[in-house]
């Protein structure tokens, strides 16, 4: 019997190596990377231009000693690696560790234009990469939320809306009971919310992504709201005055050179972060429960026959996920700020299921994903400040341009759980 439910409930579906068309287009966008980093790059540098990457990211750590070198030489050098990457793949394939070597020409071709940008200067890498990890928690908390949502069949548009509910009401509770209470406040927010979106989606059946959507629009719409005649008003200004958590430095963790800055020198969030990654992975992959969560959004007929109650599974899930949206929102007040603003969220709530969609559906996947995200936020505002011959504005769009790439399925195609966005009606018997 043990064998017949793991047989119909867990599923494994090994990987498929990428077809030829596949690998040719791939290897020529790799190609095309070295080609551009010759031609827009390499050709505008003078042979002597000397370029230092700063490894000092701050946070008390050791300082590390700067990375400097010629900056013609190391522009010629990038576009080789990624032509021979590029040619290799369009002749042979890298197989099933295609994207891992598109991520590495697509770093290749990031630290290129920095070089490029920073040619005859200096930039701060190191502070970049801790910024990165710090813009990346939204994201990843957001990602969470739609794989715990997603991997049980129900697809969670409503990140967003949740996301912005939980930011305001962790404002409004962290300015009057503290941030603790704050926090504890916008979890509870987005599961309230959560629990709307689980009974139009799962007990009336509407259309998930409908739900998701009325849900993002009423929230967006009161939150503004509320900020116009609550919030802006003199006599209540206390009310978003909830301040925010502060750094804390991981005894010997943050003092490890490079590293310990970067990833333990941060606020409460980034460690809540980090570890329900992990919880969430154990949970999902290595528990029983995880397994009928999983099997409710691969398989729920055949998961119901053998006892598992789909439509509670269900709701639990979407509840959770939104729980975790609102944790996810609070981190723009309480995490970063300290006040609310409106629409603070930007689309972020977007962004996270583009990078739950990038990171296959996984807590580790996910996190991966939303550094990239993180980075492209990190790398915009750097080098607006920074002045690159760039507009600002353009570089801004990073982080949009990147979700519509991986949205338009440009890294390959990636297969969720089968019965997601499915609603469930069980079979009466007679």
């Amino acid at each position: 019997m043990a064998n017949q439910r793991n047989q119909l409930i867990k599923k494994k579906v090994k990987p498929q190596e990428p077809g030829a068309t596949r690998r040719i287009v791939m290897g020529a966008v790799i190609l095309l990377f070295g080609v551009f980093i010759w031609f827009a790059f390499s050709r505008n540098i003078g042979a002597d231009t000397e370029t230092i990457f700063v490894l000092t990211p701050g946070g008390g750590a050791e300082t590390v000693p700067d990375v400097q070198f010629n900056t013609l030489r190391g522009l010629n050098i990038f576009a080789g690696i990624c032509a021979a990457l590029g040619a290799y793949q369009i002749a042979v394939g890298f197989k099933k560790y295609t994207n891992v070597i598109l991520a590495v020409a697509g770093g290749i071709l990031t630290i290129s234009f920095l070089a490029w940008g920073a040619g005859g200067g200096s930039i701060n890498v190191g502070g970049m990469l801790r910024v990165m990890i710090l813009r990346s928690v939204p994201i990843t908390l957001g990602a969470l939320a739609g794989v715990l949502s997603e991997r049980a069949g129900v697809v969670n548009l409503a990140i967003e809306g949740m996301m912005i509910s939980g930011a305001l009401v962790a404002a409004i509770v962290g300015s009057i009971a503290g941030l603790w209470v704050g926090m504890l406040a916008a979890i509870v927010a987005g599961g309230l919310t959560a629990i709307l979106h689980a009974i139009l989606s799962i007990k009336y059946r509407i259309d998930q992504t409908i739900s998701g959507t009325i849900i993002n629009i009423t929230s967006i719409g009161l939150t503004s709201y509320l900020v116009t005649k609550i919030l802006q008003n003199r006599d209540l200004h206390y009310l978003n005055d909830s301040g925010f958590f502060q750094p804390i430095h991981l005894p010997v963790l943050s003092k490890i050179p490079f590293i310990g800055p970067i990833l333990f020198s941060h606020n409460i969030y980034i460690y809540f972060m980090y570890i329900l990654i992990i919880l969430l992975s154990v949970i999902l992959f290595y528990t029983r429960w995880g397994l009928r969560l999983r099997s409710v959004g691969e398989h729920p007929k055949a998961a119901d026959t053998l006892g598992v109650n789909v439509f509670r599974m269900r709701y639990v899930a979407v509840i959770l996920s939104g729980m975790m949206a609102g944790f996810a929102g609070s981190f723009f007040v309480l995490g970063s700020i300290g006040y609310f603003e409106q629409q603070m969220t930007a689309g972020r709530g977007f962004i996270s299921l583009a990078a739950m969609i990038f990171g296959k559906w996984t807590p580790i996947g996910s996190f991966g994903a939303s550094l990239l995200f993180g980075f492209a936020e990190a790398l915009a505002t750097n080098l607006s400040i920074l002045k690159f011959p760039i507009p600002a504005e353009l570089l801004l769009t990073l982080p949009y341009v990147i979700t519509m790439v991986v949205l338009a399925g440009v890294v390959g195609r990636s297969r969720g759980p089968a019965a997601a966005g499915i609603p469930y009606e069980k079979e009466s018997l007679h």
